[in-house]
């Protein structure tokens, strides 16, 4: 058995140990070339993350031709001249942190009459450095992104600061959810998706605890 399914078995085995809800397991294979993924393609996994538009649209438009139940994720930083061609690939964008970018997808998705489920990226550390919507703004523009510019928003996403704080961010993260009304929650990586779970995650992004490093 090929060592993707081995690790993504104990992954699933360690979820079910915590009796959590319906999590989706987001398979990262950003970097990793198409023969890396198709061992969990030929075993159903369906959920595959990428972090960049070009690398996903060469390797993925094949294999979304051969396995229809594939769902594509969208969880680096989108730029808004690349939306055009991500709306054509990806069937989840995890980040949107940016009016500009709501209405960019709002735009082009209608063009090709596609429905994308969508995120809004929370910047829950409020770090200048990094990409997303501040908590207190979430609520008027999650408003503008539902009423305004019909999108599908189902839940929030975050990437919380490197502190040792992640419970605090992940309960902030829970509690935004529910005041908003959302169903979904997109936190917790290789290193930290137990935990996040433990707060509600519902979509875990895992990497290199399925592949390996990178190289």
């Amino acid at each position: 058995m090929d060592h993707t399914i081995t690790n993504l078995l104990r992954i699933k085995e360690e979820i079910n140990l915590k009796d959590s809800h319906n999590i989706k397991i987001i398979a990262v294979t950003k970097t990793f070339p198409a023969d890396k993924v198709l061992p969990l393609l030929k075993a159903g996994h369906v959920d595959f993350g990428e972090n960049k538009v070009q690398e996903a649209a060469l390797k993925w438009s094949k294999i979304k031709d051969d396995y229809k139940d594939i769902k594509l994720h969208m969880i680096g930083k989108l730029q808004t001249n690349k939306v055009k061609h991500a709306v054509k690939i990806f069937d989840y964008i995890h980040s949107v942190d940016n009016l500009k970018l709501a209405e960019k997808i709002s735009q082009e998705q209608k063009k090709i009459d596609k429905n994308i489920k969508l995120f809004i990226q929370v910047n829950i550390g409020s770090e200048d450095q990094k990409n997303g919507i501040n908590l207190k703004d979430a609520k008027i523009f999650l408003n503008i992104c539902v009423k305004e510019l019909q999108l599908d928003i189902i839940g929030l996403m975050c990437i919380p600061p490197n502190d040792n704080k992640e419970e605090k961010y992940f309960t902030e993260m829970f509690n935004l959810k529910n005041q908003l009304s959302l169903n979904e929650l997109s936190m917790g990586m290789s290193n930290d998706y137990l935990l996040a779970i433990k707060y509600g995650s519902t979509y875990i992004r895992i990497g290199s605890k399925i592949f390996g490093l990178r190289n």
